[in-house]
This record gives C-alpha cells, sequence and structure tokens, in this order.
C-alpha cells in the first residue's frame, strides 16, 4: 500500500507507463537527498541495472527511511534538480529498490519539462492534512501525535510520522535554533519540560479560565475582555457550541511539546524511544485538561491567536480557524478517527 498520495500517483504513473505523470506526482512536492558524510561525494550518483544506467537517488517523503542517527537528509524540488544537474546521461532514480520507483532521464529537453510541470503545479501549499499510513493510526502514541496534528497541519506535514525528518535535518534544526533557542540535547529536553508543564502559555490567562471552570484556585482574576472577544467569535465560526467556553489554553504548549519532539528528532537532539516517551505523555496530559478534540482544538485556537493575533481577526486567525476547520470536519482527520479518551 502506498504510504501517502504522492506514492500512490507515483505508481499509477508508472504502471501506465507515463513518465510526465510521475514527475507531475512529485512536481509539488519535495524531495530528499541523502546529506554526504565527510569524504563522501556531495551527490549519491550510483549505477542502477533497473534504471539502466547512473542515477542520482532521491526518496518522496513517504518513503524515507526509519530513523538514524548518522542518516540525515535534505529537501529539493525538481526546479532545483533540472538547475543544477550535472550530466545529461544520468537519470533520476525516485525511490529507486522500491514498489514506486521511477527511474526518470534527464536531458536538458527532459529538464526543460520538469521545470514546465513544476511551474504548473507550484510549490505545495501550507494548510493540508495529510497521513503515513504506515505511521501509528490508533492507540495512545497515535493520541499523542494527534496532539500535534495543527502544527502538521501548518507546515502541511504528515501528523502521525515520528521519525527521519519532521521538514529535514537543517531546516528543523534552524527550527529550533530561532523560535526556542535550542542548539543541543540539553536545551531541547529543557525547552520540552517547560512545554509539558505549560509554562508559555499566559499564566494569569490560565488561572482565570480554570477558576470560571470551576477547577482552579480562589483569587484568579477575572478572564480578559479580548478571551471574551475571541469565544465570541469562535461561537459565530464554529469553533465553540452555542454557550461553549475555552477551558484552558494548555493545548497549545502540548501541541507544540509534539511539534519540539519531532524537531528534535530530525535535527538528532533526541532518539526516537524519548521522543515516543514523550509524545505518550503529552497524550496524558492533554487528556487530563480536556474532554474531548474540540475542547483541545478551541484551546489551541485561542492559545494561538492570543499569541499571533490580538485582537485583529487577521491572517493567524484565519489560520487558526482553518486548522479547526480541517482537523475537526475532514474524514481522514485522526479527530474524527481517534477517541481523545
Amino acid at each position: 500500500m502506498p504510504p501517502t498520495e504522492t506514492e500512490r500517483r507515483l505508481c499509477e504513473a508508472g504502471a501506465r507507463g507515463d513518465w510526465e505523470g510521475q514527475i507531475a506526482a512529485v512536481a509539488g512536492e519535495d524531495l530528499y537527498l541523502v546529506v554526504p558524510q565527510q569524504g563522501q561525494d556531495p551527490l549519491p550518483v550510483y549505477e542502477d541495472p533497473a534504471g539502466g544506467g547512473t542515477c542520482i537517488p532521491v526518496t518522496t517523503r513517504g518513503m524515507l527511511p526509519p530513523w538514524h542517527p548518522q542518516q540525515l537528509f535534505d529537501r529539493v524540488s525538481v526546479e532545483e534538480l533540472a538547475q543544477d544537474w550535472p550530466n545529461d546521461k544520468w537519470k533520476l532514480a525516485v525511490n529507486p529498490g522500491t514498489p514506486c520507483a521511477a527511474y526518470l532521464p534527464a536531458t536538458a529537453a527532459h529538464r526543460g519539462a520538469w521545470t514546465r510541470i513544476r511551474a504548473q503545479y507550484g510549490v505545495r501549499p501550507g494548510g493540508l492534512l495529510t497521513t503515513h499510513l504506515g505511521g501509528p493510526l490508533h492507540g495512545p502514541l497515535a493520541q499523542g501525535l494527534a496532539c500535534g496534528a495543527p502544527i502538521a497541519v501548518h507546515h502541511s506535514v504528515p501528523w502521525n510520522e515520528l521519525g527521519t525528518a519532521f521538514l529535514d535535518y537543517a531546516a528543523d534544526a534552524q527550527l529550533l535554533h530561532e523560535q526556542w533557542s535550542v542548539n543541543d540535547p540539553a536545551s531541547w529536553r529543557q525547552r520540552l519540560d517547560q512545554l509539558l508543564d505549560a509554562g508559555f502559555v499566559p499564566a494569569g490567562t490560565e488561572e482565570a479560565l480554570r477558576a470560571r471552570d470551576g477547577v482552579g484556585e480562589d483569587g484568579a482574576g477575572a478572564v480578559p475582555e479580548l478571551v471574551e472577544k475571541y469565544e465570541e467569535r469562535f461561537r459565530t465560526d464554529g469553533l465553540l457550541p452555542a454557550g461553549g467556553r475555552v477551558k484552558s489554553l494548555v493545548a497549545l504548549d502540548y501541541a507544540h511539546a509534539v511539534g519540539l519532539v519531532r524537531w528534535g528528532l530530525g535535527a538528532r537532539y533526541c532518539a526516537p524511544p524519548e521522543a515516543e516517551q514523550a509524545v505518550l505523555r503529552t497524550g496524558e496530559l492533554a487528556r487530563a485538561a480536556y474532554g474531548s478534540w474540540q475542547e483541545f482544538s478551541a484551546g489551541y485556537a485561542l492559545g494561538r491567536v492570543l499569541a499571533f493575533d490580538n485582537g485583529w481577526f487577521g491572517t493567524a486567525y484565519q489560520e487558526a480557524v482553518h486548522t479547526h476547520r480541517v482537523l475537526g470536519q475532514d474524514p481522514a482527520s485522526p479527530w474524527a478517527n481517534l477517541p481523545f479518551a
């Protein structure tokens, strides 16, 4: 079974003998090149009997191999490959040695077609829900990964991967450095602990929400007017039911905790056993704070807009609404197929 839609389209085009269809299957997608280790050639050129000559291998997202500490990948597009291709006689081997392999000629004319088809399909947009059929689909690990689904949708990567890359090795490390000041395993662990302790949500607002819900301590302040303004709009836009209110903001930190785990795996700041335990713990904490995916989603959305929208109801608000609707309404969503509790 093809793990994602990309591999399905690639297999179908190959069965038709349609090389342009094979390029179209990957034209808007990221392809992955192995990062050369010290002393290795910059391109992993090899001789492939199935491809009939010299090939440069790339991998689609769904066919990335399992996590390995020394096997790293960088993203590349067919357009970039076309621009920098070193030899007209070589072929592009997509997923070589697999049922969805494609061996594509790379003459100047063929590379011109790659660029044309890439321009037709464009760059893969954000805000897409995707699933890896080889990843966890049921059980506590899948439930924990589903808590990070809003982050996955934002980046249009599969929600249920826990392995080789989130974006790619360099991008995952850069994101951790720029957004979280994480540069090594120790700082990664520190940030993860802070997120699992809900250390980044505004404490005063969180206390007021919990007190309003009857679970907080006495003496908490009033719920801020901006929160009530967002809740009113949430009810209009379907993020909350009629009369519904947000219970807590901690979903924002828990979603980012799953993201941090996946970025940490990509940057090699943690290994799969530690990552799995962190994701399982995130799921446990989410179930202790909320009673349903809808409550979790509303908490995430409110945390997001309080941090990035500040009452404008602008792009950040529209993105939060889009994410809620995708995960709440798409039949393929983990929130539609996994129990919360």
